[in-house]
């Protein structure tokens, strides 16, 4: 074993030393940056060798809330749903005919840092049609990928990683799926290997050097789809490379059905999505920065007003600022009226790509309040 050894003025050595076995097909070469990075990046490789400053540690997860410890919407009530978003930025859909699933954010979790986990509880089993499926869905945002190079010639491979307790072993689909220019998907298995226990699984997917790229906006860029169940004509043709969009590569090799027995249960945790070909540790963020990058996309807010007197009929409103600026002009929505006189129930108006009028009709003479949350959804 050789080392480049540099003596420092006071006589202490610092070494770098080569690897204590030698590398496993060919020489093996680093080329450094021509200048220095920034304050707390550090230096990541492109696969080939070239080194470049990056901020690895803030940017190197595409997955917001991967640990599922922000549920906005239900907290850790169940949901029964068929196409709908419960925990935040995650989505469940299936048109499996007579399933009825519920989900909901659990405390079931495989350790190694976790606490909470998505849960898909099958309350009536059902078995999917030929075009039929059912999956968690996680979308990502266009602008959030440009620097994987999507439709070009360097397109990067993305690492997809991620524990699991499924009631099946065996075969289970995810894909990868892009809308922008022409319709691209790309779909493998991991294989489960016992039931009902927490498994750790990664997959890593070739760059899309076709297909004429993203749309590298505010819109959808790509989704991530775990499959839970699949019809015979969706799992036929092969997409383990990229392919134009069709259904029956759409869940390509997903072979089991978790949606068979009332007693299922399926849950997801630590989902992590990177650059390149290694599926590095879990980027557990603070759970402030984690709802933070959640509230681009759904946020609740509370408003309301207290004046001193009106007629019946006068609109009560006040001007009400998002707390985190959405991804696009949202849907506002009443939620729920927290406390209230001589009003009837407030609504938003004038919605708008910073804020919304929260009004409320004055019901009687006299002195008229309000206070009530309301929904704010940007989702993609």
């Amino acid at each position: 074993m050789s080392k480049i050894s540099l003596k420092h003025s006071g006589g202490n050595v610092v070494s770098l030393n080569s690897p204590t076995s030698a590398p496993t097909s060919a020489d093996v070469a680093f080329k450094l940056p021509n200048a220095d990075g920034l304050d707390g990046q550090a230096l990541v490789t492109d696969g080939s060798g070239d080194l470049s400053f990056g901020n690895v540690a803030a940017t190197r997860n595409l997955i917001i809330n991967g640990a599922m410890r922000v549920s906005q919407r239900h907290g850790t009530s169940a949901t029964t749903v068929t196409n709908a978003y419960v925990l935040d930025r995650f989505s469940f859909y299936h048109n499996v005919t007579n399933a009825v699933t519920s989900i909901s954010q659990s405390t079931d979790n495989p350790g190694n840092g976790f606490t909470h986990s998505m849960r898909v509880d099958v309350t009536t089993a059902g078995t999917p049609g030929a075009t039929q499926h059912a999956n968690i869905n996680y979308n990502i945002e266009g602008q959030d990928l440009g620097h994987i190079d999507n439709g070009a010639a360097t397109a990067k491979k993305l690492t997809l990683s991620f524990w699991v307790k499924s009631p099946k072993t065996g075969n289970h689909a995810v894909g990868l799926y892009k809308a922008g220019n022409t319709t691209r998907q790309t779909t493998k298995t991991y294989s489960v290997s016992s039931a009902n226990t927490w498994e750790k699984k990664s997959i890593t997917y070739d760059g899309d050097t076709a297909g004429g790229g993203l749309l590298i906006t505010n819109g959808f860029g790509i989704g991530v789809n775990f499959f839970l169940a699949a019809g015979s004509s969706m799992t036929g043709t092969d997409s383990t490379s990229w392919v134009n969009y069709s259904n029956a590569a759409y869940c390509n090799g997903h072979a089991v059905n978790c949606l068979d027995d009332a007693a299922n249960d399926f849950y997801l945790t630590g989902v992590q999505l990177e650059v390149g070909s290694v599926a590095t540790d879990f980027k557990h963020r603070s759970f402030a920065q984690e709802l933070a990058l959640c509230q681009r996309y759904f946020q609740i807010v509370v408003s309301g007003i207290d004046v001193g007197s009106e007629v019946s009929g006068t609109g009560i409103g006040i001007s009400t600022t998002y707390p985190v600026k959405p991804r696009t002009t949202p849907t506002v929505t009443h939620q729920t009226l927290i406390s209230s006189n001589r009003v009837d129930t407030p609504y938003a108006n004038n919605v708008g790509a910073d804020g919304f009028v929260g009004i409320a009709i004055s019901s009687s003479n006299g002195h008229p309040s309000w206070h009530s949350s309301f929904t704010v959804s940007a989702e993609l």
